[in-house]
């Protein structure tokens, strides 16, 4: 392939996106990402939560129907606590009017369906060192390199947090239900999952101080499954590891700016959440939405390296990332306290929404559109 039209940067689900969003446009686009990971490495036990508009976006590229069965699993109810007896909150699939609330899909199956899928797009070339092209697209993570040879400053603050990920198998199957506890100063979420065994399998999150998360990390089987089924008070059964654990740090995080002349950031390059939501990757799906909406949409004089087209991009992302920000950063601060008076006032909160429907709808639509 002589000559590039957009090079991306990363070795993630987004850049890979856009790699194939771009390509899908007659683009020819250099895919810069290191090599592959060796064989001795870990096994991937991340599972991400997909919204609609992500699964659109995979469908479109073909990659979607591609997927295991086992891979994706769809969610039909959420159950959320706080953490008061009868402090709840529950969501339904059925009361939205769509078939799945979201999808829970196995991080290294749709990361090997994209590669796939790339490599078998002639007008994607996969390049281990920088090619020249009009635009760059950079996708390469929160600590992007690229973003700080650009100059654009990242303010990051961290939540003194990290979260432990882990597969877990239950004797209860389960059923297609999300469950979430917010329980000052940690939140425990399991995602339903079926991964190692189908319909008995769940994807753990759990959010926790750094240094009950280096003990949780350390701990005895035995004693972090004690720990564990003790959180969730075996209401999804009794819980056993399936695996390794990992644990990353949690912050929130965003770029002084996300485009320029002949670049733009996408993805985690871009804005960083907390994770209590699940929106981190369906954020950094819909900066590909968004950017591959803008440039198919491009005055035909305009080049793609026109400073016009990342302001464009910019305004359509700026509104939707900055919401999603401000409501895990407060949702987090608010279960966060065990200041007596808030932690009454959030767990009332929790049951009085529980019983607005229109109000719970208007919230599961946010999250539907992310």
């Amino acid at each position: 392939m002589n000559g590039f039209d957009v090079r991306v940067l990363g070795c993630g689900i987004v850049s890979r996106c856009a790699a194939l969003a771009l390509a899908s446009q007659g683009l020819r686009v250099a895919l810069q990402a290191r090599p592959a990971t060796a064989a001795s490495a870990p096994p991937d036990i991340r599972a991400y939560a997909l919204n609609p508009c992500s699964v659109a976006l995979l469908a479109g590229l073909k990659a979607w129907d591609t997927l295991p069965a086992d891979a994706r699993t769809a969610v039909h109810d959420m159950k959320v606590s706080g953490d008061a007896p009868g402090a709840a909150i529950e969501f339904s699939a059925f009361a939205q009017s769509v078939s799945a609330l979201a999808w829970i899909v196995d991080a290294a199956a749709l990361e090997a369906v994209l590669d796939s899928a790339a490599g078998f797009t002639p007008l994607i070339a996969l390049q281990a060192e920088p090619a020249p092209a009009p635009l760059t697209v950079v996708a390469e993570g929160k600590a992007s390199a690229l973003r700080d040879q650009l100059g654009v400053g990242f303010e990051r603050h961290g939540y003194g947090q990290r979260a432990i990920a882990a597969r877990l198998v239950s004797d209860r199957p389960h059923l297609g239900v999300a469950r979430q506890w917010f329980r000052s100063p940690d939140i425990l979420a399991l995602l339903p999952f079926d991964r190692p065994l189908s319909g008995h399998s769940h994807g753990l999150v759990w959010s926790l101080p750094d240094a009950e998360a280096e003990r949780w990390l350390a701990a005895p089987v035995g004693e972090f499954e004690a720990a564990l089924n003790e959180a969730t008070g075996g209401v999804a059964g009794q819980l056993r590891l399936s695996g390794e654990r990992a644990a990353w740090p949690l912050a929130i995080g965003r770029a002084a700016a996300v485009s320029g002349p002949g670049w733009v950031l996408l993805g985690d390059a871009a804005h960083v959440v907390h994770p209590l939501a699940g929106q981190g990757l369906n954020l950094g799906l819909a900066d590909v939405a968004a950017l591959s909406e803008v440039l198919a949409g491009r005055e035909s004089w305009r080049g793609l390296d026109d400073a016009t087209l990342g302001r464009r991009y910019a305004r359509r992302r700026a509104a939707a990332t900055w919401a999603m920000a401000q409501a895990t950063d407060g949702l987090w601060r608010l279960f966060s306290t065990d200041q007596p008076l808030l932690r009454e006032l959030r767990n009332r909160g929790l049951g009085l929404v529980n019983q607005i429907a229109p109000l719970k709808r208007w919230i599961v639509g946010r999250a539907l559109d992310a």
